[in-house]
């Protein structure tokens, strides 16, 4: 129970930072090979330090509100629903990673884990959210290099 009252809490932070995003006037296409994205959302690397602020602000990705991370322990409100992220780096290759955080039901169908940089397909959107993703490309790149900072 308590887990699914932290996800459903993640989940209503995340849709509200959905505003902050303009509608696409495309779908988003994901360019997958092999259950992975190998290129760059935005054909350049991220910037781990602004990934990691997204990670962590509530509005944004909210990350911690589901996943562990032990260098982040001086943060409030680790959740439990998610595995620890702790190594990720190692579990996972970037193309993995950016995949996983772009549309995870890719890799993990049963994952509650919203899709961050997808803009159709989704069930229940509230109209002032359709055509809009939680993060911009530049957003999920940052992301993805905080994430591999964590060996």
């Amino acid at each position: 129970m308590r887990h699914s009252l932290v996800a459903a809490f993640a989940l209503c932070v995340l849709a509200g930072s959905a505003m902050a995003q303009q509608p696409a006037k495309e779908p988003i296409k994901l360019d997958i090979v092999s259950d992975s994205l190998p290129k760059s959302l935005t054909g350049s690397p991220g910037n781990a330090d602004a990934g990691k602020k997204v990670f962590l602000t509530r509005t944004l990705g909210n990350c911690l509100a589901c996943h562990q991370v032990t260098s982040l322990k001086s943060e409030e409100f680790h959740g439990e629903f998610g595995p620890s992220l702790d190594g990720v780096a190692g579990r996972y290759t970037e193309a993995q990673l950016r995949l996983i955080v772009a549309d995870p039901k890719r890799i993990f169908t049963d994952t509650v884990m919203p899709a961050f940089f997808k803009n159709e397909g989704l069930s229940r959107v509230r109209p002032e959210f359709v055509g809009k993703s939680i993060l911009t490309a530049a957003q999920v790149e940052d992301v993805i290099a905080f994430l591999k900072t964590l060996n």
